[in-house]
């Protein structure tokens, strides 16, 4: 299909709550996943909510092989996720250094819940039902805040530590994980 371009922070898109999406069976839907899917890969993405392609619909991927921007990340699963319920399963935070493809660049420290549940639907319509912890949980949480209009650095209570990666990491290939 096509790879297409990744709104930046400061699009007053990335700012919205996305619309949930009434069924899966729409021509329409499988374009635009295909879409999310290539622009993923394209930019070595750990993850991609529709918001960030310019769609405001509650559909975010995540998972998938090795990804070099997070080589000692464990692998997810691949996942289309539409709709999602988060539902936090202790109130154990974790922060991580965070990336994200709509501020190209740049880290921060995040805290996110370390154990959570997670639900929705599929590209088939079928359930999703999932408990996890650790990067998945992060990484589920980032893409679903972006339904939300959310960005990572909005989670941030310490600004001083968020900055361009080259900086914050300097003479390393990649970030730390997230």
């Amino acid at each position: 299909m096509a790879v297409r371009p990744v709104l930046r922070m400061g699009h007053p898109l990335l700012l919205q709550r996305a619309q949930p999406i009434a069924t899966v069976h729409e021509p329409w839907l499988a374009t635009l996943l295909q879409d999310l899917r290539d622009t993923m890969q394209a930019l070595d993405g750990a993850g991609l909510a529709a918001p960030q392609i310019g769609e405001s619909v509650q559909l975010v991927i995540f998972g998938g092989g090795v990804n070099p921007r997070y080589p000692e990340a464990p692998l997810i699963p691949p996942t289309v996720l539409i709709n999602p319920v988060l539902t936090p399963l202790s109130d154990e935070l974790e922060e991580g250094w965070e990336g994200c493809l709509s501020l190209p660049g740049m880290r921060g420290l995040v805290p996110r819940y370390r154990h959570l549940r997670y639900q929705g639907w599929d590209e088939h319509g079928a359930p999703i039902d999932r408990s996890v912890s650790g990067f998945h949980a992060r990484v589920v949480q980032h893409e679903c805040d972006h339904l939300l209009g959310i960005l990572y650095p909005m989670r941030m209570p310490d600004l001083t530590h968020f900055g361009y990666q080259d900086t914050l990491f300097p003479g390393e290939s990649s970030a730390p994980s997230d």
